[in-house]
């Protein structure tokens, strides 16, 4: 569960296509796994493999539903895993990324769009 890194929420704003099938959080886990050190405070910047392994992760968003799976996997881990807020508003600009909502665990996933 260490990719339950709330990063997942500045890469699902990345594509907003259409289609029906969410994301499981094995995948989610497997792409954002290498962010824990950042997203705890234990790194002084996310690694290159994290960077990477969010832009797969945003290129395999097909629609809404699956943005909203990928925050939901996420936050279910950040809470037990001592994810920082703090650290994760600063994913979005160190890894080069741009997203068009609020990156943090208290986001609501319910309203991503």
């Amino acid at each position: 569960m260490k990719s339950l890194l709330f990063s997942m929420l500045f890469l699902l704003s990345f594509l907003a296509h259409s289609g029906e099938a969410a994301i499981p959080c094995t995948t989610v886990d497997a792409n954002a796994a290498a962010c824990l050190g950042f997203a705890t405070g234990k790194a002084a910047k996310p690694s290159s493999a994290f960077c990477d392994g969010l832009q797969q992760l945003a290129q395999t968003v097909k629609s809404v539903e699956d943005k909203k799976a990928i925050c939901r996997c996420l936050k279910v881990g950040a809470k037990s895993l001592g994810i920082q807020d703090r650290f994760l508003s600063r994913i979005p600009r160190a890894c080069n990324i741009k997203v068009g909502f609020p990156v943090s665990v208290n986001t609501n996933c319910e309203m991503i769009h």
